[in-house]
């Protein structure tokens, strides 16, 4: 009788597996271990590759076409056909592109046309990832104040590096789009405890593209009244700089242009990722402002405005910011794809916040799916025109990715956390609750922030 052989657990291919895996293992943990120990040079491998692969096409070829329109249009602030300027180029998915701005935002833009292109695309380029950084910094520092110092720089470096790749962020780099900078003005200047610092990024941040105006629900619902006071004063300032700049192009955008969503470009476009741009497509035409609208963006908004109070009441600034974003995103009339800078924020809330519900998980598959596949990008290579509304169900279903996904974070950031229930007849109350005088005292400061909280 041959004695009996004892296999080691995990049966008998245990013992011969960790000999066929140990180098592949090892590979993967010297990686993990080097991209631990250097994040810098992760980042700067990504940036390096991500400014060639944007600058040598803008160089040699129809590139980096929203920087151009910048440019261009600029210098026709000054001779009053801003608004009739039409950036002409080739390609069968580029119409005549207008400037669509406020005339603040032109006279920002004039020194653009001061200096030679190739100069122009690269130092744009790299100040949008150097933008990248700051915006994955302060989203951190909002969502984990706590965090050690080196820990914290870590994860911005190996963050910036990961996100530099998804859609939003890659097609604003290749358009030359300045969603990035704004972004990063906006979550900078909110983090700052100083009232006139705060209003001033975000005035200024809406002087040149009206939608960051929407981070004035912010301050209101933090009670910082100084600060809504200053981003309001600021951006009646930049009004009236622009309107002193060019008297008539300033009465042509705001008397006329700034309500023309189909001026921007083509509503029904699988880029439109707003609401009304989905159910346009959805319904084969323009919904306008029509009932079909206001039944979608309505809830959509009370949705937004509820997750920005009960995060507010929690003390989670980010939360509270990321949700009022959202807002503007989904309401606007136009919201390209890569105007959804903000999902980078609701990626790093959803990942790094302990308030963890399997709709967060569900929110961050779905964040993932869609930012890291690229899908509105083969949705746009999918659809016969950009002009067209009509298309087959299954796309037009497709093209409703952006706002669900927005949609499914606002539930997130509503409900309360996994494994945390309230007594009978008590609100369910999450640990940052009970951050002492949150949303109970005026003040231009954040309420409810410990010391290890502050900028």
């Amino acid at each position: 009788m041959s004695p009996t052989v004892r296999f080691p657990a995990g049966g008998p291919a245990a013992s011969g597996a960790p000999e066929a895996a140990r180098p592949g293992r090892r590979r993967i943990d010297a990686v993990r271990r080097a991209t631990a120990r250097r994040p810098g040079t992760v980042l700067l491998l990504a940036a390096a590759v991500m400014l060639l692969l944007v600058w040598i096409p803008a160089c040699l070829r129809v590139g980096m076409v929203d920087l151009r329109v910048y440019r261009t249009a600029a210098p026709h602030l000054l001779s009053g056909d801003l608004y009739a300027f039409r950036l002409r180029l080739a390609g069968p998915d580029l119409f005549p592109l207008p400037f669509t701005y406020p005339p603040f935002a032109a006279v920002l833009f004039l020194p653009l046309s001061w200096v030679t292109w190739p100069l122009v695309s690269a130092v744009w380029t790299a100040a949008s990832v150097l933008a990248l950084c700051v915006l994955v910094h302060c989203c951190l520092r909002m969502a984990d104040p706590a965090a050690p110092a080196a820990r914290h720089r870590r994860r911005v470096l190996l963050w910036s590096a990961a996100l530099l790749w998804t859609e939003p962020v890659a097609v604003t780099l290749a358009l030359g789009q300045i969603n990035l900078l704004l972004a990063a003005c906006v979550a900078f200047a909110v983090e700052r405890r100083s009232a006139a610092a705060a209003g001033l990024g975000t005035g200024l941040a809406a002087g040149v593209k009206l939608v960051p105006a929407v981070t004035g629900l912010y301050f209101l619902v933090h009670r910082r009244w100084s600060a809504l006071w200053w981003s309001g004063a600021v951006f009646a300032a930049t009004v009236a700089a622009g309107w002193w700049a060019a008297p008539r192009p300033a009465a042509d955008f705001w008397l006329h242009a700034v309500g023309e969503a189909a001026r921007v470009g083509p509503v029904g476009s699988v880029l439109n990722q707003s609401v009304r741009g989905a159910l346009s497509r959805t319904l084969g035409h323009d919904v306008g402002w029509s009932a079909p609208w206001w039944a979608c963006a309505v809830p959509a908004a009370l949705l937004a405005l509820a997750a920005v109070v009960r995060t507010a009441r929690r003390a989670d600034r980010l939360g509270a910011l990321l949700a009022v974003q959202l807002l503007g995103l989904l309401i606007s009339p136009i919201s390209w794809c890569h105007h959804w800078i903000w999902s980078v924020a609701a990626v790093l809330w959803l990942t790094h916040t302990p308030h963890r519900t399997r709709v967060g998980t569900a929110a961050l598959a779905a964040w993932g799916l869609a930012l890291a596949g690229y899908l509105i990008h083969w949705l746009a290579l999918a659809q016969a025109d950009i002009w067209e509304f009509g298309r087959p169900w299954y796309l037009a279903a497709l093209g409703w990715s952006y706002p669900v996904c927005a949609v499914l974070t606002l539930v997130a950031l509503l409900l309360p956390a996994a494994g945390h229930s309230a007594p009978a007849g008590h609100p369910p109350v999450s640990r940052a609750d009970h951050a002492p005088g949150a949303l109970r005292t005026g003040g231009d400061a954040p309420q409810g922030l410990s010391p290890n909280d502050r900028p």
